[in-house]
């Protein structure tokens, strides 16, 4: 009797989708933050299982003692001494000393990451400023610019000693010593 009529249902228009998701992404690509690691750049020993040493014996005056205090302060060998100036002694005290040196650094739990990395990266200008001077003398060149070899020599001739004390507690709460 009465058919009713087939209409046809019009289709979508894709043809700018793919566009709107390329503007998509470019968005978030643009929006979004890439975290990039920060971080102190060391390579520690490797563990050996089973082996125990025995404390050594070291002369006071091989060691420069550093210790950044609960309020950020910053102290050399137990006397107040600013971040600026941090550079410029760690670099006259590895070049008096040699290779048996050792710069020690004491952080307070309380003190920020701030003052440690700035601590840590004025230690570290100050190893590189050395490196450089000596490839200079040696190869006439910067210390990146030098071959593997070159760098390897310059590194044990100029070796980074940095020794770090942290406070332990004990198991059963009391106070500890320094490890």
């Amino acid at each position: 009797m009465f058919k009713r009529a087939k209409r046809k249902v019009p289709g979508l228009n894709t043809s700018s989708t793919a566009d709107i998701s390329f503007m998509l992404l470019i968005l978030f690509l643009v929006t979004t933050s890439m975290e990039v690691d920060e971080g102190l750049e060391r390579q520690l020993p490797p563990m050996e299982k089973e082996k125990t040493e025995a404390p050594t014996m070291v002369d006071a005056r091989l060691v420069l003692k550093f210790q950044i205090l609960a309020d950020n302060e910053l102290q050399l060998n137990d006397k107040p001494m600013t971040l600026q100036t941090v550079r410029q002694t760690v670099e006259n005290f590895v070049a008096s000393k040699g290779k048996k040196h050792i710069i020690q650094i004491q952080t307070d739990r309380k003190a920020s990451y701030n003052t440690y990395f700035s601590l840590q990266n004025e230690i570290v200008a100050a190893y590189n400023n050395l490196r450089n001077k000596r490839a200079e003398q040696l190869y006439g060149k910067q210390y990146q610019l030098c071959t593997v070899e070159q760098q390897i020599q310059i590194a044990e001739e100029i070796p980074q000693r940095i020794s770090e004390v942290y406070e332990v507690k004990a198991i059963n709460g009391e106070e500890g010593g320094t490890q």
